[in-house]
């Protein structure tokens, strides 16, 4: 790779799955692109559960073979286990639908990160790593181009038509401008780490990802096994509930875990592969998708929550979507806001589907067992959204269904829990008697 070059039609900020897909896309238009990342390639990363409807972005970037040659676990469905230690069943993506794309992988993301890195070069991409980006250079409200420093401590000064920031959670552009905003209804926290020899159930010939709620819904654990007898464990739970007022994370993680039988028991004949992580308040927004002269892509875009694996389709559809309108922008000379923003509102609406099924993961009554004994005919449309697929237009009420359904439970356990306490009160005075 040759040096930095002083301008480029684009620069993208972040070597990520979003910023190497932006970066593809961009290059294959044929207009020069610079791709940086921070640190040195491969890199380490919580290990990830994809979602099926990845494999459209997957096959737009040439990406299919290379990722079938891996040795990346087939990710072939999710099942749920409540509180009470009660197994959903499985829900099997190709028993949905049998073709190819409705099955996908558990990532190791170094691994992962690296060979859409790589392929962004092969796609024309001028592509460095271990570059640190100091700033972005705004005149008036228009990004112009960015300052890097590389890692012999060399300064530059690159000029770009566009600025895409795939910075991640470091969000660089969106806390440069202050748009971005924390969901103050999920301000949650994850202790995670990976084991090596835990449980694998590969009876749906490849693994599922598992969502295992603990005793009491106080927190919730994703459970994903990886290549190499690995599997990522994380906890989950409202951030001052895991971080405030307890002992160490170690210590906390180790209490959830106790909480947790089911994940507890997959466990059993497992060891530590690496310390515990901890990720503080992700969930969170920004006012803009783009502005003039920038784009936001990937977790510098929003971020939702994990507990649907959604991270990394979103951070890939969006740097799609987006690389499409830069591209075009480009072809017409407009860089506008308007041109590098209008795959938003799409975006912001298919992604509403999935914020909507956090919110109900998250509240006390969600059962997604108990759901689907009550209403069968949403089987296959909460399998879609498990899937990804969620930028067709809704067809079904399951949403609709879904609040009348959390409403009675909510109504009935409030009436359960009045039944009992009069009960207990007859049962005093009867004894009083």
């Amino acid at each position: 790779m040759g040096p930095i070059q002083p301008q480029y039609d684009c620069v993208v900020l972040g070597g990520g799955p979003a910023g190497s897909t932006a970066a593809t896309i961009v290059a294959q238009a044929g207009h020069s692109v610079l791709l940086v990342d921070r640190d040195s390639m491969p890199r380490p990363h919580v290990g990830e559960s994809l979602m099926p409807e990845s494999y459209w972005v997957f096959k737009r970037l040439g990406l299919l073979d290379a990722l079938a040659q891996t040795n990346f676990p087939r990710k072939v469905g999710v099942q749920f286990v409540n509180d009470t230690g009660r197994e959903s069943q499985p829900f099997f993506f190709r028993t949905h639908d049998p073709r190819p794309s409705s099955e996908t992988w558990h990532v190791d993301r170094a691994e992962f990160d690296h060979l859409l890195f790589k392929n962004a070069a092969a796609h024309g991409a001028d592509c460095h790593e271990a570059v640190r980006v100091t700033d972005v250079v705004m005149e008036r409200n228009r990004a112009v181009g960015v300052l890097l420093s590389d890692s012999s401590g060399e300064r530059h000064r690159v000029a770009a038509r566009v600025v895409v920031d795939a910075t991640g959670q470091q969000t660089l552009l969106a806390s440069k401008l202050g748009i971005r905003r924390p969901n103050p209804h999920l301000k949650k926290a994850a202790l995670w780490r990976h084991y090596r020899g835990g449980d694998r159930d590969e009876s749906g010939g490849g693994v599922k990802t598992l969502i295992l709620h603990s005793s009491g819904k106080r927190s919730w654990f994703w459970y994903i096994p990886q290549s190499d007898n690995l599997v990522s464990v994380g906890c989950v739970g409202d951030s001052d509930y895991l971080l405030k007022g307890r002992a160490s994370p170690e210590q906390t993680f180790a209490e959830e875990l106790a909480q947790c039988e089911g994940v507890r028991k997959r466990l059993a004949q497992a060891t530590p592969a690496d310390k515990l992580q901890v990720d503080r308040e992700f969930s969170y927004s920004t006012n803009q998708p783009a502005g003039e002269g920038w784009v936001l892509v990937g977790d510098a875009w929003g971020f939702v929550d994990p507990v649907y694996s959604s991270g990394v389709y979103f951070a890939l559809k969006s740097a799609e979507l987006a690389a499409d309108c830069v591209a075009e922008g480009l072809a017409r000379d407009d860089t506008s806001a308007a041109q590098l923003g209008k795959w938003g509102p799409g975006f912001s609406q298919g992604v509403a589907s999935i914020r909507k099924l956090v919110d109900a993961f998250y509240s006390k009554e969600f059962r997604v067992g108990q759901f689907i004994r009550d209403h069968p005919e949403h089987q296959g449309r909460l399998t879609d959204l498990l899937i990804g697929r969620i930028f067709q237009p809704e067809a079904s009420p399951i949403f609709e269904d879904l609040d009348r359904w959390l409403a009675k439970q909510k109504s009935d356990k409030r009436t359960a829990k009045s039944n009992n306490q009069r009960n207990r009160q007859d049962a005093k005075k009867e004894g009083g008697n």
